[in-house]
């Protein structure tokens, strides 16, 4: 009878290293066939082979040592593909993070040249139908995503006088937590679900485009933030933004168009 694969020899047909083998027994995750009593040499089969691989292709993709054995103690193939999803999608949000930091990085070390292009308008009162709440910062994009398509659905596109906006208070930034309000402007809006009318007051306001997706969008919001107080003016109410051009118009982000405005006044000289 043959006395299997040394730990080494496994090592060479898995291209797992001799301390990861040892780690994965040590973890319970792929324990030796045999264990020499004598020597306390560990022996494989051929027959782990494949299990040494899937352990480490899940491990290639970060998955936790400890969801690696919940996807190796199922026969159900529906649970192992609901562990594997959720961990795939946690790390494509990580991806997405990452995404975006370098992004923003790579528009803070290539600054555009020249001033930011920025229009003071004034806008008179105006109605929306809009839906508001308070809102933690980690979870306003997921809140967003609901928010606008409860609005879609109850604002048909021929009543919309124009492109969707949000208001986002200083406190959702500064604190993480506070109101926001995601709007449709019409003449006149019904109440339905969590959509009510609201009445926008009259404001003056700095506003700028920034292009493409929203990755380094917080690099122009910095340079408005310069161009405002170069000018002597003083921020007086919520961000705003403008979604001119978004992911519901075209797919594509570099289409992406969003105004950026904050309402402000000129401080006295």
């Amino acid at each position: 009878m043959s006395r299997g694969l040394t730990i080494g020899e496994f090592a060479q047909a898995t291209h797992l290293s001799v301390r990861t083998l040892r780690r994965y027994h040590e973890s319970g995750l792929l324990e030796p066939a045999s264990i020499d009593p004598s020597s306390g040499y560990r022996y494989y089969t051929v027959g782990q082979i494949p299990s040494a691989q899937v352990i480490h292709r899940l491990r290639e993709l970060d998955v936790p040592l400890a969801e690696v054995g919940k996807i190796l103690a199922t026969d159900d193939p529906e649970v192992r593909a609901g562990l594997i999803a959720a961990h795939l999608d946690r790390l494509q949000a990580s991806l997405d993070r990452t995404r975006a930091a370098v992004t923003s990085l790579q528009s803070l070390l290539r600054p555009e040249p020249g001033e930011l292009p920025v229009e003071l308008r004034s806008e008179q009162a105006r109605t929306v139908a809009a839906i508001t709440d308070v809102v933690d910062l980690d979870g306003v994009l997921t809140w967003y995503d609901g928010a606008m398509a409860e609005l879609d659905s109850a604002i048909p596109s021929d009543q919309r006088l124009g492109p969707p906006g949000g208001h986002y208070d200083n406190e959702l930034f500064t604190i993480g937590r506070g109101t926001v309000l995601v709007y449709h402007p019409v003449a006149g809006s019904p109440s339905y679900g969590r959509v009510r009318p609201i009445e926008l007051p009259a404001v003056d306001l700095a506003a700028t485009i920034h292009h493409g997706p929203h990755d380094d969008i917080d690099v122009t919001y910095g340079r408005l933030a310069s161009w405002v107080l170069n000018h002597a003016l003083t921020v007086n109410g919520p961000i705003q933004e403008t979604y001119v051009v978004g992911p519901r118009d075209n797919p594509n982000p570099t289409a992406w168009r969003t105004e950026i405005a904050w309402p402000v006044f000129r401080l006295s000289s």
